[in-house]
């Protein structure tokens, strides 16, 4: 185990907390002293075997049943052993925006269940939590305290005089970014609230906060956590003057952070969450030992959809082409759904935003809607679309064939791609455009936040021909052979065929003495390529290919493996 190197620990602090850092590294000791007996240290390095279900806590449900026993059930008999972890997405007390708006960091959400449940779902599947840590509910204890004018909260948030120029910090919502409440002594304050009004933020810059925080992590870790996910960390550090994003001090949080956990254990992978474009996204990997061990792809999902929408994959090769790891230690978390709309920003500077236009009208006209966010010049551009993946892909005229085809060419393009996959619940069981959910809640993210049935999702998935059945059955055949080839370990080698024809993408996994060239036709007309590699096995036909040609079907997607 690492042991902290205490007069380099001090004298990073000092940088953010001054005279405050010897009294913090003895509060940071006595934290690894409280968790040193309940935290697990089994290594189990990242693998070819590793995908996670990324979920709500309540997904499915079923009468009479805790939320999180019948999640179990689901993850039990659909997802393993080819989908080995499960994110449960914000599954805590919270009183607003699905699960973000935190009260209570040390509890189960009742309506979902206990800790028992969770407990029960991490004797078979690796766990992921939802670290929800940049702003929590105004509802909360730490809040509440605060406003009764309690010593030991009074600089847990941040209060700002409404007269200062905050123009220049970065807003991910057109929402007010100050919030007046009022304190037990009846002065009102205004108080710092990034995401809404009830979803105040946390001062970072209070020692108190700083080790508050690095408790929860613990506590999760103690939990069963394999996988935190730190969500809108981007934002954690306020400094007035600057545009309060990725500041350089939030990259410092989360390498001290880093430090303490490896302490304890070094079966835990921090996964940081800033839909922000690519450039800014990657800086979280720090020098590829000593921040994020995971970083979410927020480009690859609208580019899959963007390269099918123009049946062109240069776009696409090029910046996959462009992709570099500061070191074997850390990858990418890929996704192509989550419960967020698919976020705009990250082709900031990849597509033109004329394009990215394109991608909003195509949403609006595929049923869903369109975010905006705020510029600094006043104008506003397209910030997520709020579409189901599979409605997004292909329109309501189309076949289901055709719909099967988009919806897994780039399910398995992501399943190739080099990191750890992440498959949203309702990718993996064929949902579509839940209106219904937006409809009785004005919430646009809900289109893709439907709670299932547990037994008339059974039955769906079980009837043959359905849409659900064949996307899920799809799906489960193409994780079978990647768990098993190692040439998709996470930190494996991938390079990007350039072929003169632009309808075909080609990643070339190659980890040990194992290589895969894995092939996709984004066109809906029949493609021929020259032969990559002579002596090849199709992985999902279990055929040799030893033509000099390789015939591509339309919308159709092949790896190769060589002999």
């Amino acid at each position: 185990m690492k042991k902290l190197d205490k007069n380099k620990t001090i004298n990073t602090l000092k940088d953010l907390y001054g005279e405050h850092a010897t009294a913090m590294y003895t509060g940071i000791e006595n934290l690894i002293e409280k968790y040193q007996s309940k935290i697990k240290n089994e290594a189990q390095p990242l693998n070819e075997k590793d995908a996670i279900l990324i979920t709500y806590g309540d997904n499915v449900q079923q009468e009479g049943m805790p939320h999180l026993k019948t999640l179990k059930k689901f993850v039990d008999t659909y997802c393993l052993p080819e989908i080995n972890s499960t994110h449960i997405l914000p599954c805590f007390p919270y009183t607003s925006d699905d699960g973000f708006s935190v009260t209570d960091y040390y509890e189960i959400d009742p309506d979902l269940g206990t800790w028992k449940e969770i407990e029960a779902l991490a004797e078979t599947s690796s766990l992921m939590f939802d670290a929800v840590v940049n702003h929590m509910s105004k509802s909360s204890q730490w809040f509440q305290s605060y406003l009764a004018q309690e010593e030991d909260y009074k600089d847990y948030f941040i209060a700002v005089n409404p007269e200062i120029d905050l123009s220049k910090v970065v807003r991910p919502r057109a929402l007010p970014l100050l919030t007046p409440f009022k304190l037990k002594n009846g002065e009102v304050k205004h108080i710092w609230t990034t995401f809404s009004e009830d979803q105040v933020d946390l001062n970072f810059q209070s020692p108190k906060v700083f080790l508050a925080i690095l408790d929860v992590l613990l506590h999760y870790t103690a939990k069963g956590a394999k996988f935190i996910r730190l969500d809108a960390i981007a934002f954690l550090w306020k400094e007035i003057g600057t545009n309060c994003i990725h500041l350089e001090q939030t990259h410092t949080i989360i390498k001290l952070y880093k430090e303490v956990i490896q302490t304890l254990t070094s079966n835990l992978y921090l996964i940081t969450e800033t839909n922000v474009p690519h450039k800014e996204n990657i800086s979280y990997f720090g020098n590829g030992e000593d921040e994020a061990d995971l970083v979410y792809n927020f480009t690859l999902a609208p580019l899959l959809v963007y390269s099918v929408m123009k049946e062109d994959v240069t776009v696409l090769t090029n910046w996959a082409s462009s992709l570099q790891m500061p070191s074997n230690k850390v990858c990418f978390f890929n996704f192509t759904a989550s419960h967020d709309g698919l976020g705009m920003r990250p082709l900031q500077g990849i597509i033109p935003d004329s394009e990215i236009l394109d991608l909003a009208k195509r949403a609006e006209k595929h049923g869903g809607q369109v975010g905006y966010k705020n510029n600094e010049d006043g104008s506003q551009s397209p910030y997520e679309l709020n579409c189901n993946y599979l409605d997004l892909l292909s329109d309501s005229n189309e076949s289901d064939d055709n719909r099967v085809a988009k919806m897994m060419l780039t399910q398995s393009l992501m399943l190739a791609f080099p990191g750890v996959p992440g498959i949203y619940f309702h990718s993996l069981v064929g949902s579509r455009n839940y209106y219904k959910g937006v409809e009785e809640s004005g919430i646009k993210r809900r289109i893709n936040r439907e709670k299932l049935n547990f037994n008339s999702l059974e039955k769906e998935l079980k009837e043959k021909d359905s849409l659900r059945n064949r996307i899920y059955n799809s799906y489960k055949k193409i994780l079978s052979i990647r768990c098993n080839q190692k040439a998709f370990n996470p930190y494996g080698e991938a390079t990007y065929a350039k072929l003169a024809n632009d309808k075909v993408f080609v990643i070339k996994r190659v980890y040990d003495n194992d290589t895969i060239y894995a092939i996709y036709n984004f066109s809906t007309a029949s493609q021929n390529i020259n032969s990559l590699a002579n002596n090849v096995v199709d992985l999902f036909a279990n055929k040799e290919v030893k033509a000099d040609t390789w015939k591509l079907q339309p919308l159709s997607f092949y790896w190769f493996k060589v002999k």
